[in-house]
């Protein structure tokens, strides 16, 4: 689902993303819902995630 950017959340970027400036993500946790964005593009659209769909998402990346 795409959102607005949710009022007052901490986004974070991967301890992964390096400082070279390539095609990275910054996410926010709320208690119901992972928010994510691109780092080079913060005030474009985001996408909003239920926090089961994430860690799913999350684990299947892992497996790779």
């Amino acid at each position: 689902m795409s959102t607005a950017e949710p009022a007052r959340v901490a986004w974070f970027k991967s301890s992964y993303s390096g400082n070279e400036g390539g095609a990275c993500l910054e996410v926010a946790v709320t208690p119901a819902t992972v928010h994510v964005r691109d780092s080079k593009a913060p005030a474009l659209a985001q996408l909003a995630f239920r926090r089961a769909e994430w860690a799913a998402f999350v684990n299947f990346a892992i497996e790779l």
